[in-house]
């Protein structure tokens, strides 16, 4: 079985690590300001799946604490994507994978300039999970990941063995998972839900039922979703109606749900502003596209980023 590293034990890394070590992986996790709690009383995941404790869990705090790993996922906030050149390399071998779950467009070519021989999976994962305490994921709804390998300008690669293989071991364990052949098509999809829930809930202080319940707010977000849909043709990409459609449902359906990027706003913490609104803003006009709304929302949200942030720094690894 392939050793797992954890960058970032917080809901996303805590929630998909715990399920890969109950189903009995090797799984290593750095967690800085989560670390007493961690190694003294273990991760606690209640999930609608099951609640379940692992009560001895490999922690660290520092990744040079950490053995080389078969394959890193990459948890933290892509704000934080700054502090990978110094986590990455002791967890690096020859043919270490790595697997970036993290929300938005543009972080794989980033990361391919810094570690050129390594192979890197994007992953984008639609789940409803929040870190209520240290060491202690609250995992409210989905748990589904779409994978696919990243290649030079995004390139589509395939099914590669390597996605297979990963795939492979996250169905074992018990997650949803979807392999994909083209990882910027599978970014453009994310971002159809991404840009306007995100953005609107920060924007509007408010959650996804309500943005759903209001005649004139659920018209702006079909709206935004119809310019991400613009942004992605002018990249080569198509989102249907079909999936417009299927993102309305989706969030119909779920929970009553604060989006990460409120989530951050409320704790004063650095917005993904970036990854999940300007590059994929930066994207859309290089290949020739104007998204005004989702222009004026990028607008907004980097007022309010730049007034909320109290000169806070985010949390090291979760």
């Amino acid at each position: 079985m392939r050793r797992y590293g954890i960058i970032g034990t917080g809901a996303i890394g805590g929630y998909y690590g715990g399920r890969l070590q109950k189903a009995g992986h090797d799984v290593h996790f750095l967690a800085r300001s989560d670390y007493g709690v961690i190694q003294t009383q273990g991760l606690r995941i209640d999930s609608v799946f099951g609640d379940f404790v692992l009560p001895q869990v490999q922690v660290y705090q520092e990744p040079r604490q950490m053995p080389p790993c078969d394959v890193v996922v990459v948890a933290l906030k892509a704000t934080q994507n700054d502090q990978l050149t110094h986590i990455l390399p002791p967890l690096l071998g020859e043919k270490t994978i790595l697997v970036l779950l993290q929300n938005g467009l543009g972080v794989e070519p980033q990361l391919t300039a810094q570690f050129p021989q390594t192979t890197i999976l994007g992953g984008l994962c639609f789940v409803c999970a929040n870190k209520v305490g240290p060491g202690h994921i609250r995992h409210l709804d989905y748990e589904a990941i779409a994978l696919a390998q990243y290649g030079p300008d995004y390139a589509p690669q395939g099914i590669t063995p390597m996605v297979e293989a990963i795939a492979a071991d996250f169905t074992a364990a018990g997650i949803e998972i979807h392999p994909k052949p083209h990882l910027m098509q599978s970014r453009w999809e994310k971002l159809v839900w991404n840009i306007p829930y995100n953005g609107l809930s920060v924007v509007l202080n408010a959650q996804t039922d309500q943005l759903m319940a209001n005649p004139a707010t659920r018209a702006l977000v079909e709206d935004l979703m119809g310019e991400v849909a613009q942004g992605a043709a002018a990249c080569g990409c198509e989102i249907t109606p079909a999936v417009i459609a299927h993102m309305i449902a989706h969030t119909e359906a779920m929970t009553p749900y604060l989006t990460s990027m409120k989530l951050d706003y409320d704790r004063g913490q650095p917005l993904e502003l970036e990854a999940i609104v300007g590059n994929p803003l930066r994207f859309a006009h290089n290949g020739g596209a104007t998204l005004p709304k989702i222009t004026m929302l990028h607008q907004q949200l980097q007022f309010l980023n730049t007034a909320h942030l109290h000169n806070s720094t985010p949390p090291l690894y979760g």
